[in-house]
């Protein structure tokens, strides 16, 4: 059988042009006042996800 399109994992994952993985850092949702300004910064910005979950994750998002 075709494996299915992990949807989870499509919605919180970008592949860019060059085929990089991005995602969003975690806990943004609330209590964040609380929280240093260099972490608040810190949480605008998309990370790339470590090299060795790569093709795990684009296999289970392009099945």
């Amino acid at each position: 059988m075709k494996q299915k399109t992990s949807k989870t994992l499509a919605k919180r994952l970008v592949i860019t042009k060059t085929g990089k993985l991005l995602k969003r850092k975690g806990g943004q949702d609330h209590f964040n006042s609380r929280e240093s300004g260099k972490v608040t910064r810190n949480k605008r910005r998309d990370l790339s996800v470590h090299k060795a979950y790569v093709r795990t994750l684009k296999s289970l998002i392009n099945a």
